[in-house]
């Protein structure tokens, strides 16, 4: 077995952009507006992903409550799988001829995807409509908002993308919200509409502040399958899937486990609301922490705490109303790095013109992941009769494994000191 400590890719802390990171503005007005740029972009994207329990409780017991839960989950999936899938093709799109082929296509796709979606009625239309053309058009709006970051940002990287994800967190508030407060005067439909309204407005001002610094670059290879190889790196990979699947099932199942265990369906709406509320402050925080202690440590902390909670809290509480609230303001907080902070953890284990296909082969995993995550958890759902423990359990184990592999890389990498920043 070769030594690994000479196989091994040199550990950085930095995306492959450039390596004079002096160059690097990391601050002022134009950065911070690419910044906000790139937040108004992901308010409608991850705000739609932060949304799918809403989604999925109301599709579930009305337009498609012939179906098991099973398999309405499925469209949720999609969608979550064209998300992350779609990125890694986009990617070096947006290398190799920067925003001009990717972000307006993908502004004005999310709108009518959300306009066809409010006329759905069948099973397949809403695979099609929102699975994936919205899950595809997100992943347009998505992947230049934090590349340009990557080119405005360097030693507060985690910083700016960590307020930049908060985004996720604002659109998964208002989108219940609306969806709740709206859905028995104007109707689903109109709702979704309204929604779609709020996502161009957001689309025209992500379009105007969004920008590159850097010049185009010839588009790399997607990804580096060799890279599996590494222990190291194979591990990370498959951490980071196991803390998305995790993240999905809470996301997409908390609304109906409280219909099922009585509560106030008035609340029980708006609980996506208030776990994506607490996750805001969830990401803004962990990547301050992040730039000042280390990524990977951040990143272990979140897995520990969120299967803490799904485990300790979530698995025993049943019809609580008072601890399933407890539950989702906790793992709403301590989840919100979930997916602002892995994609910087790549770039500790790879050299900086690796990043691109180390992220596209780290991602080609979480897409698979997220494409599964969903159905798995209703058929586990369906097989126990509508209790909820083995989907709870599938959640906090995921979250379990990724925090031994998340430390396991750490202590490979930079030593098992409990003190070292990596």
């Amino acid at each position: 077995m070769p030594d690994e400590t000479k196989s091994a890719p040199k550990i950085t802390n930095h995306t492959r952009e450039d390596d004079d990171t002096s160059d690097f503005p990391d601050g002022g007005w134009r950065a911070w507006s690419v910044a906000f740029g790139s937040w108004c972009g992901m308010v409608p994207a991850f705000g739609l992903l932060n949304s799918i329990g809403v989604l999925e409780a109301w599709l579930a017991k009305n337009e498609l409550k012939q179906y098991s839960e099973g398999t309405v989950g499925w469209i949720f999936s999609i969608f979550t799988f064209f998300l992350y899938a779609t990125g890694i093709q986009i990617g070096p799109v947006f290398d190799a001829y920067g925003l001009k082929y990717i972000l307006i296509p993908g502004c004005t796709g999310l709108v009518l995807a959300l306009m066809l979606f409010s006329l759905c009625h069948e099973y397949y239309q809403f695979i099609l409509a929102f699975s994936l053309l919205g899950g595809t058009t997100a992943s347009m709006i998505i992947t230049p908002s934090i590349a340009c970051i990557t080119h405005w940002f360097y030693h507060r990287r985690g910083l700016a993308l960590g307020l930049a994800a908060t985004a996720g967190g604002f659109g998964g508030i208002i989108f219940p919200i609306i969806i709740h407060n709206l859905i028995h005067s104007v109707g689903f439909p109109w709702a979704i509409r309204i929604i779609g309204f709020i996502a161009a407005a957001f689309g025209i001002v992500c379009c105007l502040l969004l920008r590159t610094r850097l010049p185009p670059k010839k588009a790399d290879a997607i990804m580096d399958l060799k890279a599996l190889t590494e222990p190291r790196f194979a591990m990370l990979s498959v951490a980071i899937t196991l803390i998305d699947l995790g993240l999905l099932i809470p996301l997409t199942y908390l609304p109906s486990y409280a219909l099922d265990h009585d509560m106030d369906p008035s609340l029980a709406y708006q609980l996506s609301s208030i776990l994506n509320g607490a996750s805001i402050l969830g990401r803004a925080l962990p990547g301050y922490f992040a730039d000042k202690y280390g990524r990977l440590n951040v990143v272990l902390i979140t897995a520990f705490f969120c299967a803490v909670f799904t485990l300790g809290l979530w698995l025993p509480i049943q019809s609580n109303t008072a601890g399933i609230v407890a539950y989702t303001v906790l793992y709403g907080f301590w989840s919100g790095s979930a997916i602002s902070l892995p994609p910087v953890c790549i770039a500790q284990l790879c050299e900086t013109e690796d990043y691109g296909k180390r992220y596209g082969t780290t991602y080609s995993l979480v897409s698979i992941g997220a494409l599964v995550a969903v159905p798995i958890a209703g058929a586990i759902l369906q097989s126990q009769d509508g209790d909820y423990w083995g989907v709870i359990l599938f959640c906090g184990l995921a979250y379990v494994v990724s925090f031994v592999l998340f430390c396991l890389v750490r202590g490979m990498s930079s030593g098992w000191g409990v003190m070292h920043k990596f």
